[in-house]
């Protein structure tokens, strides 16, 4: 399995419009070769450089099997209407909330998981509650790393 993004590249750095900086929307993402029994998929992007240990920007989860793309400023309602739903991040809402470092160049990694199953969550599930939910579950991963300073 492989993800992608239009605005960046792997290890290349995050626009700005992607960040607190910015307009603070969530990049377009696509994703391809997803094992065919793939149930749902869930996706988290943290930050592990931030200084009081890794800083969580996103989690989502329950996306329907089907689904290969999230555009550009996916709405942060906490269900959306495929039935995906936002956990909640720690900047203490659900959605996408973008880099948005102290200083220094951070690493943000998107991390995509392929899952046997729909997950038992409700939303504002924590990055944590989801790891936790998708142990045993996982089928394939992969993620993007995009990096972003100050």
């Amino acid at each position: 399995m492989e993800l992608f993004s239009s605005a960046f590249k792997h290890n290349d750095f995050i626009p700005r419009k992607y960040t607190c900086d910015g307009n603070d929307v969530s990049p377009p993402l696509t994703w391809e070769d997803s094992p065919d029994n793939t149930i749902s998929f869930a996706l988290i992007c943290d930050d592990p450089d931030a200084p009081m240990g890794t800083w969580v920007h996103w989690v989502l989860f329950n996306l329907p099997p089907d689904t290969r793309l999230l555009p550009e400023n996916l709405p942060e309602d906490r269900k959306l209407p495929d039935g995906s739903i936002h956990g909640m991040t720690d900047f203490r809402r659900p959605g996408y909330g973008g880099p948005c470092p102290p200083r220094g160049t951070h690493r943000y990694f998107f991390k995509l998981y392929a899952l046997d199953k729909m997950l038992d969550l409700e939303p504002g599930a924590t990055k944590s509650d989801l790891v936790k939910a998708m142990q045993g579950h996982i089928l394939a991963q992969c993620e993007l790393m995009g990096k972003y300073g100050r």
